[in-house]
Order: C-alpha cells, then structure tokens, then sequence
C-alpha cells in the first residue's frame, strides 16, 4: 500500500517531527490526520500545514488513514492500542519503543500489515536515520524521503540499532562536558559549544565518507603516537571509559529484549 495518507496515534516529539518532515515542500503525503491528545503539538502542526487535521479521537485517525503510526509512550500503549478498532490488512507503523511485533499484534487483535520503525528528531529536517523491521518497500521510501532508511533483516539487527539509538543524549552531554571545560577555565562563553559541535560534526561527516574505512583505524590516524589525541583516547580506556559505554549498551539491549 502506498500511504498518502497517514494517521499519528500520539502527538508528542517523534510525530511533529515526522509530520514536518514529511510535508516540507515537496509533501510526501497527501494528508495527515492526527490525534488530539497533546492539543498544543496537534493544533501548531494544523496551523502550520493545510494537510494536516486533528480528529475527534484515536479512533477517529484509524477511520480516516490508510497508514496508522503509533506513537505512543510504551507505558501506556496496551491502554491506547487495545482499545482501537483497526481494519483487516491496514498498514500500522509502529514507533513504540521497546515493544516487539508480537504483543502490538495481540493488543491490535486483527490481522494488520505491521512494521516497526525508531524514527529520530532529526527526520523533521529531513535528515534523520531510522531503522525499519521488517523490510519494506513503502516504508522504506517514506524513510528515505525523511533522510536514509535502515532495513534490518533481523529482530535482532533491530533491536541492536534501537540501542545505538540510546547515544544521543550521551553524546551530546560529552559535548555539553567539553564544552563547559573551555568556558570554565576561559573560553568566551558560546565559543566553546560552537568549536565542539563543529568539532563533532566534522568527525561525523569523516566516518559517513570513509565508510570503508574501520573506526578504529580513523580513531588511529586522529591519535598521533605520543600526540594530544592519544593521551585523552588512553585515559578514556585506563579509566573505565570504553567499559563503562559498553555496560550501559548492554543494559538498554536488556531492557529492549526484556530481558
């Protein structure tokens, strides 16, 4: 099915940021359809987009979309889900976090064509890498419109990206920690956030280019033997750095299998 037109169950972060995305001219949909649970992301995006309208309900969204999103927060998604009526073969598009195929089909409870996906913030500039499970072609190309789509074959490719997923807020604190350094021992204020982005934005773009080229060996030609960048790179390892990242990875891992 291609979805031109398409429903968000859930009106938080992730949905106004893949309604923006999705509808910065040239539109990828025809229309979208949003829930009213969070008046103030629903109303903006209406005013915002002519596409865009917000329905009575969560079941008013189903009645009028040919792709339903569901976008929910994991805590209350059995609530929400459970009690919707959605039609044999509807394409629904999973965005829950930390909830597999399986349970959303038993809480959908009719035989719909479903497919996961964790979308980023950044899809609302078109720009954003989101992992799709299973492959599929029409989410996929919608995925592609929003930035690049991420097929995995697996369950478990899957749930490996939806943990890589968890760095951001990592990342950007180490940015936060550097750059907090430099001012605190005299860098004008606002200089030291603009260098590290810059910083980490470049590093960013040398990965995505030389994508043939493994990250331990690019981390080498930065690490000039007896150089600056060596030394930050071994007390990162000697104290507990490397150790520390990978703990916390297997954790979330864990808490996504359910484990």
């Amino acid at each position: 099915m291609d979805p031109r037109k398409i429903g968000f169950i859930g009106t938080g972060t992730i949905t106004d940021a893949m309604v923006r995305g999705l509808l910065t001219n040239p539109a990828a949909v025809s229309r979208v359809t949003v829930s009213p649970r969070n008046a103030k992301i629903a109303r903006q995006l209406a005013d915002d987009f002519a596409e865009v309208s917000i329905a009575a309900d969560n079941q008013a969204v189903i009645d009028a979309s040919d792709m339903v999103v569901l976008a929910v927060r994991p805590q209350i998604a059995q609530d929400v889900v459970s009690g919707l009526t959605f039609r044999k073969g509807q394409s629904v598009l999973s965005v829950i976090a930390a909830t597999d195929c399986k349970t959303l089909l038993g809480w959908i409870g009719v035989d719909v064509h479903l497919v996961q996906a964790i979308p980023l913030p950044f899809v609302a500039d078109r720009e954003g890498v989101t992992a799709v499970f299973p492959p599929d072609a029409h989410v996929a190309a919608l995925f592609s419109v929003l930035g690049t789509a991420v097929e995995c074959e697996t369950k478990e490719e899957y749930d490996l990206l939806a943990a890589a997923s968890s760095l951001m807020s990592t990342v950007l604190g180490i940015m936060d920690v550097s750059a907090a350094w430099l001012e605190e021992r005299g860098l004008a204020k606002g200089k030291g956030r603009a260098y590290i982005a810059s910083l980490f934005a470049s590093l960013s773009q040398t990965a995505l280019r030389s994508d043939t080229v493994a990250l331990k060996e690019l981390s080498s030609e930065f690490a000039t033997k007896g150089g600056l960048n060596e030394q930050v790179l071994s007390d990162f390892h000697k104290n507990g750095g490397r150790d520390a990242l990978i703990l916390a990875l297997d954790g979330v891992l864990a808490r996504i299998k359910g484990a």
